[in-house]
């Protein structure tokens, strides 16, 4: 012990952090200010070097880099030492991956996480957990957002006194960046999580949004776009084992919800619906994962918030401990449903709606008021700090709006080159076409395209009506052949098919497939079209129909001579014509 000691001191003076100066030196930054603030990055990965460096349960790493090039912090905790995916697997052993700091303002994650697992391997509160459990640690995840450092960066926030920022140093916001991957951060957690393929994933967060007497919400992906038994672990195994532990840790629980009326809550209570896959819950969900949603009520002081999160993650952990074989059984049917091409699962919901079917539930809420506002010149609402209770509809129903069969494969051009790269972050395996090849392909071809007024994300995105069409098209040597029976396959699903919100097309990446190259001068185009109204006579009922039923079209005198050259042997057919192809057993 004197060895480890005087270790522990050495390093402390060689990484230039100051010893601490109470009775405790594992006390956090957090602790020590008493509960008021949260420490800077160095300050953070500085303790997490600590730990590591004291006890042989933690191992820190990185498992990346940002765009400013700060070290992307992780924490490995294991037991039996199953620091590496093959070695966790082998000893049979669940892992859970917690994420903090998505949002770096909201950093309740960070703080609570260092705590407990403090408490796990220094104090041995707990030493149980790591029984049969491999935790993966990551206290900040939008690293340098964290370090645009300062007091007014959460104005619906109470607390900490200083904190980081929503996005990234690119502006971009990981928590929509989950299947376009568009920043190295991401991209980096996307391998982690196809590496070590955790069984339960948490995503520590705060709530924007009304005031109620619940110190933390939560929320879980339990409708139609996640396998059936994981859903079933959740609902059956998971939540009725954890939210009662966080109530009585003295801590009002309820699920992440929002007003269906910002001012009228008799009007009933939305939640439940699912989460598209740009967001972690939704994500994990076409990864065949659970995950855990954990949002701290924004207006409660920051540490209530941080313990209130302590406790759900100790909860977590406790109740995969106690539901381990159930919770692998069902990841490990789930993938292999897909992997096998399961009939019952080769259909993949893209889109959901809210239903409108609910149930009554009983809501701990504030009190509120609404006058008129003399700043905006419309009303304002005013919570008085008042508690009171109503039963209120809880509306939950999510229905499936839009769906698509799974081809037995999609064949992708070489020249989309973002492909691959981001196929590997996402875990979905492919080959390459060794030689060129023509192919009877199902593809779409795309109408009334739209695309966004202002960028989202970084991103121009688009919408269109999405028309299948069949051809036999020609794919050079080089393009990816990717099959659907694997395990990422509903991944896979919602970045090449083209209606599903996320998909590559959706988000902008083949907008210059909606670009006409070509085009011709108009006193070359006015005898091209002459002739060619006279020689296919449909082609001119066709034509002047157009001009008979479309005012605008009738006065706009290119977009009258371009119709003629797209339906001329000059035009471009290429143009609006998805460039991936949909095979099926038959090929």
């Amino acid at each position: 012990m004197r060895l480890r000691l005087a270790a522990l001191f050495f390093f402390w003076a060689a990484t230039g952090v100051a010893q601490p100066t109470t009775h405790d030196p594992w006390e956090t930054f957090f602790e020590a200010s008493g509960g008021l603030r949260t420490p800077r990055y160095d300050s953070t990965v500085a303790y997490c070097r600590r730990l590591a460096a004291f006890s042989p349960l933690v191992h820190f790493t990185s498992f990346g880099q940002s765009a400013q090039g700060r070290a992307l912090p992780l924490m490995i905790v294991s037991g039996e030492r199953s620091f590496t995916p093959a070695s966790a697997r082998q000893a049979g052993k669940a892992v859970v991956l917690i994420q903090a700091g998505i949002h770096a303002g909201e950093i309740d994650g960070k703080d609570a996480g260092l705590m407990l697992l403090r408490d796990i391997v220094i104090r041995k509160q707990y030493p149980h957990l790591l029984d049969s459990l491999v935790v993966l640690f990551v206290p900040i995840f939008n690293v340098d957002g964290h370090e645009r450092f300062g007091p007014y960066n959460r104005i619906n926030q109470n607390g900490p006194a200083e904190m980081g920022w929503r996005t990234t140093a690119q502006n971009l916001n990981l928590n929509r960046d989950y299947m376009k991957a568009d920043t190295p951060e991401m991209r980096a957690l996307l391998k982690l999580f196809s590496t070590w393929l955790p069984d339960l994933y948490i995503d520590c967060h705060v709530t924007d949004g009304i005031d109620f007497q619940y110190d933390v919400t939560y929320t879980m992906e339990l409708g139609p776009n996640i396998d059936v038994a994981v859903s079933g672990w959740a609902r059956d195994n998971f939540l009725p084992s954890v939210l009662p532990a966080v109530e009585a840790s003295g801590h009002n629980v309820f699920w992440y919800v929002m007003p269906r009326e910002d001012s009228d809550l008799s009007k009933g209570l939305k939640g439940g619906g699912v989460s598209t896959p740009r967001f972690s819950t939704g994500y994990a969900a076409l990864q065949n994962r659970p995950a855990l949603l954990i949002e701290t009520h924004m207006l409660k002081p920051y540490r209530t918030r941080v313990d209130a999160t302590y406790h759900f993650l100790k909860a977590s952990l406790e109740a995969v401990r106690m539901s381990l074989s159930r919770l692998k059984d069902a990841v490990l049917a789930a993938d292999r449903r897909l992997e096998s091409a399961d009939p019952s699962v080769r259909v993949v919901p893209l889109r959901f709606k809210a239903g409108t079917g609910f149930h009554m539930r009983h809501f701990l809420g504030i009190k509120h008021r609404v006058e008129h506002s003399s700043l905006s010149g419309d009303t304002r609402m005013i919570y008085t700090g008042e508690p009171f209770e109503q039963d209120v509809p809880f509306y939950d129903e999510s229905i499936v709006e839009d769906s698509v069969r799974m081809p037995e494969a999609y064949i992708v051009p070489p020249e989309l080159t973002y492909v691959p790269e981001l196929l590997r972050a996402h875990g979905i395996q492919f080959k390459q076409l060794p030689l060129p090849d023509s192919l009877d392909v199902e593809s779409y071809r795309f109408t009334d395209v739209k695309f966004a007024e202002r960028p989202y994300e970084g991103r121009q995105s688009v919408t269109f009506i999405a028309s299948p069409v069949r051809g036999r098209r020609h794919f050079p040597a080089g393009s990816l052949l990717i099959p659907t029976r694997q395990r990422a396959a509903k991944v896979l699903v919602h970045l090449l098919e083209p209606r599903s919100p996320d998909s590559f097309a959706a988000w902008g990446f083949m907008n210059g497939i909606f670009e006409q190259k070509e085009y011709a001068e108009e006193y070359v185009m006015e005898k091209a079209g002459a002739d060619l109204l006279a020689q296919q006579p449909a082609l001119r009922q066709e034509f002047e129909e157009r001009v008979r039923t479309d005012s605008s079209f009738a006065h706009t005198p290119a977009a009258r001579l371009n119709w003629l050259l797209q339906h001329s042997p000059w035009g471009d057919p290429a143009i609006g014509l998805y460039p991936v192809g949909r095979l099926h057993t038959n090929e």
